[in-house]
């Protein structure tokens, strides 16, 4: 088997290209997109640590996109690439990113979503096992096409992606998607044609809906109040798959958006296109 590394050094050129793909943010919380080496095939498995990432055909040229998780702490990423007998590592220096702080109030009649009971936690436990699951589904493209987002919902932008999350004062995981504020019961749009990977009303994301785009990309949508798709269905962008809600741990009717690539939570302003 030959091995070899190979240092690459990330550039935004993509992000203005002709050609359709996510937008490069090389931080924790964004994406890198690597140009593979001309001798890679596109049946080539890339991964990153353990989970596989999306090959993208642009321009008879091919490209990972990866995601970066925001628990990633190390200055730089590195990616294997097997392709029969052949196996490389791409690596590519990534920039420091500090996300802020957001701290929220609930009511005493939401403490348990602060501090939930034994029976909750468990509950807990079990559907963030079910949700994994899901994150890290990795179905096979036949175009290696990157998928075309839009919004599901217009709004106003009311928690934006990664802040560190404190409530009733209490450090909490960062925020792994956007809210989009907007009234209870407004339509919401699938961002991109898939299947639906699961549904569920779950405790701390309520009523949610999560959409297999193909090649582990993902999208979450939570906190709805009614859900109009079921598992296994096929949807194509602007379907509507639920309304606005408030359920789960929630403050407001609101949108949670959240995309994950190869199981990594990423910004989704660099999926989607302008804020409408």
């Amino acid at each position: 088997m030959f091995h070899r590394t190979l240092l690459f050094i990330g550039v935004n050129l993509l992000a203005n290209a002709s050609f359709a793909l996510p937008k490069e943010q090389l931080t924790a919380g964004g994406i890198a997109i690597i140009p593979l080496p001309s001798y890679i095939s596109e049946n080539a498995q890339v991964k990153f640590g353990s989970n596989l990432v999306p090959v993208i055909t642009r321009e008879d040229a091919l490209f990972a996109v990866v995601g970066i998780p925001l628990s990633h702490k190390e200055p730089e990423l590195s990616i294997t690439i097997t392709d029969n007998q052949l196996s490389d590592h791409l690596t590519v220096q990534l920039s420091n990113k500090d996300y802020p702080e957001q701290r929220i109030t609930l009511q005493e009649t939401q403490s348990n979503k602060v501090t939930p009971s034994e029976d909750e936690l468990a509950r807990y436990s079990r559907e963030a096992i079910e949700q994994k699951t899901v994150y890290q589904l990795f179905s096979s493209s036949q175009t290696k096409s990157w998928p075309n987002f839009a919004w599901p919902i217009k709004g106003r932008i009311s928690s934006p992606f990664g802040l560190k999350r404190f409530f009733n004062d209490q450090p909490r995981d960062p925020h792994s998607g956007l809210d989009v504020a907007a009234p209870e019961g407004k339509a919401i749009a699938a961002p991109a044609n898939g299947i639906v990977a699961q549904t569920g009303d779950y405790f701390f994301n309520g009523k949610t809906v999560m959409i297999d785009h193909g090649q582990g990309i993902i999208s979450m949508l939570c906190h709805l109040s009614k859900v109009h798709v079921e598992k296994g269905q096929t949807i194509k962008q602007g379907d509507i798959i639920g309304l606005v809600g408030q359920t789960g741990r929630a403050t407001g009717p609101h949108l949670h958006y959240g995309v994950s690539i190869n199981n990594a939570r990423i910004d989704p302003l660099l999926v989607l296109p302008t804020v409408p």
